[in-house]
């Protein structure tokens, strides 16, 4: 009897213990591309063309036109893919954009500058900073930490994402 109940503890410890888990699991519809409309903050999960899930987002602190060089608080414009993820980035969950590309890289060195990098989805930052405006990142989309849950596991790697103006 003392084992069943040890058993049962036990059962119940992991049980609770998934719940808190930052990773989730998704079994609907594939999401086969990602839109984000910039004027309008919205983000789209669609399958084909029908809307999954949409988010307010937060982009970069200067959102208006394309990302032209690192450190101009731009968000880029145009079609990218989704093309790794940071399970441990210095915010909450995160999936690359594989930005810069080779347009990018010309357009910026045109100008003596870089394009920069590292533009991700990703939640709230990890340091307990609350950031105080609605476009606060350096380029990236932000969506809160259980938006960000739901986004790492309905959407894969090699997803195209278009970002409009």
């Amino acid at each position: 009897m003392r084992t069943l109940g040890l058993m049962l503890l036990l059962a119940a410890a992991m049980a609770l213990s998934a719940c808190g888990s930052k990773f989730k699991t998704y079994n609907g519809p594939e999401v086969t591309r990602v839109l984000v409309d910039k004027s309008d903050r919205r983000m789209y999960l669609l399958h084909h063309q029908k809307v999954l899930k949409s988010y307010d987002v937060g982009l970069g602190f200067a959102p208006d036109g394309h990302k032209l060089f690192e450190g101009d608080g731009r968000t880029p414009e145009g079609e990218y893919t989704i093309d790794r993820r940071n399970p441990n980035s210095r915010f909450y969950l995160s999936i690359g954009i594989d930005y810069p590309r080779t347009e990018d890289v010309a357009r910026a060195a045109s100008m003596g500058l870089s394009p920069g990098g590292d533009i991700f989805i990703h939640g709230m930052p990890n340091d307990g900073r609350k950031p105080g405006a609605r476009d606060w990142t350096a380029g990236c989309i932000a969506v809160t930490d259980r938006e960000m849950r739901e986004i790492y596991a309905m959407v894969n790697d090699g997803t195209p994402i278009l970002i409009m103006p």
